[in-house]
């Protein structure tokens, strides 16, 4: 097998274990277990766990840019591309194992490691959503606005209609967040 392959062999591996344990309660000995290799073999390509770990939080935001890029179209108007990219990347945050995995060990031991990650992920996606709003406000679609503080806004409003709502209420379906989502930000609440 080439080195590439073991390597491979190895995150995929990790990946399962992160997935599955958490960070915290993630080995070297587990991973090596789970790839069908000495532990040593994990450090010809990895100093330690944080490097392994890195690696694989790496990949995984990549994953979810990809995917977001795959729903933002230069002909779709800001706030269609806007509300499927966040829908995409929520998506695909509620349902990557690894990523629901260190949510709950955020929650419940508050692992740093953990929290730093999640952090990464959020920060990944208001990157994004910054460039978005800077390209729209650029072509005069939206007002020049501060595209930070924007993002994070948006963000915020989403998660909040999309998830926290359905914490306490009836879900909204994806016509009603996309409505509530266009009448705060597109439209605004003021009358004239």
């Amino acid at each position: 097998m080439s080195s590439v392959d073991r390597r491979k062999q190895i995150v995929e591996a990790a990946t399962k274990s992160f997935s599955m344990f958490g960070y915290k309660a993630t080995t070297m000995d587990q991973v090596a277990r789970i790839a069908n290799v000495g532990k040593g073999t994990i450090y010809t390509f990895f100093s330690n766990k944080e490097e392994l770990f890195d690696e694989i939080l790496h990949v995984v935001i990549g994953e979810m840019k990809r995917i977001t890029e795959l729903e933002v179209r230069e002909d779709k108007a800001f706030f269609d591309n806007l509300y499927s990219g966040l829908d995409s990347v929520l998506e695909f945050r509620k349902e990557h194992e690894l990523l629901i995995k260190l949510s709950q060990e955020v929650r419940e031991f508050g692992t740093p490691q953990a929290r730093e990650a999640m952090q990464r992920v959020e920060v990944a996606i208001l990157d994004y959503l910054e460039q978005q709003v800077t390209r729209a406000a650029n072509l005069g679609e939206i007002r020049k606005v501060d595209p930070k503080v924007t993002s994070l806004v948006m963000l915020k409003l989403y998660i909040t209609l999309a998830s926290d709502w359905n914490k306490l209420y009836e879900p909204l379906d994806k016509e009603q967040i996309k409505s509530y989502f266009k009448l705060f930000l597109a439209d605004g609440l003021a009358n004239g």
